[in-house]
């Protein structure tokens, strides 16, 4: 089927990714291994430990190839695994867009978790992500998901195409907050490892 308009051929949104598990059959993910992590979590010594004994994958994500140009939308999807660095949920490294002033929805197929975001002046939002939520993340907030569940933490994201992303910033410098399991339960904390 062709777009008429500008003679692209479409391609059904059910062929990209698997609505259940976010997967794509023809599309490669890009996979986060813990030891792509390091500096992300408080516990230096939990995270070394993991990594040693595994290192296993804490997220990974699929991404439709579609043109940088201003005017289109990027999207994917986010899986965020089930597990723990200590007392620190799995999530995903996090990032501001290259252009700040971009916002970005994400959509909760499975699992659940928390958007931690921040702006560059300090200000922290959190947002729970259930089955059948969306999430907004306002422009020049950075943001990372956060699966404080037992299963795959499955999100549908999409944002402008040319936005590009910033990880250099977080990797440097963090966020403010983090999310950990307290008493059976999430508890978000100051962040100790977070530098001004």
């Amino acid at each position: 089927m062709n777009n008429s308009s500008q003679g692209k051929a479409t391609i059904p949104f059910t062929e990209i990714f698997d609505l259940k598990s976010g997967m794509s059959p023809s599309r490669p993910s890009t996979k986060r291994l813990l030891s792509q992590m390091k500096g992300m979590y408080t516990d230096k010594a939990a995270f070394d430990s993991d990594v040693a004994n595994g290192d296993p994958v804490v997220y990974e994500f699929y991404e439709l190839s579609l043109p940088h140009d201003p005017g289109e939308l990027l999207f994917g999807t986010s899986i965020v695994y089930p597990g723990k660095v200590g007392e620190e949920y799995y999530m995903t490294k996090g990032h501001f867009h290259t252009i700040l002033e971009t916002g970005e929805v994400y959509y909760c197929l499975s699992g659940q978790g928390f958007m931690l975001m921040e702006n560059p002046e300090g200000d922290v939002r959190i947002e729970e992500f259930r089955p059948g939520a969306a999430v907004y993340v306002p422009p020049r907030y950075a943001h990372r998901s956060i699966n404080s569940g037992n299963e795959p933490l499955v999100t549908f994201f999409v944002f402008r195409a040319d936005a590009g992303h910033d990880y250099g910033t977080i990797e440097t410098k963090g966020y403010r907050k983090c999310v950990v399991e307290r008493d059976g339960k999430p508890e978000v904390i100051d962040n100790e490892r977070w530098k001004a």
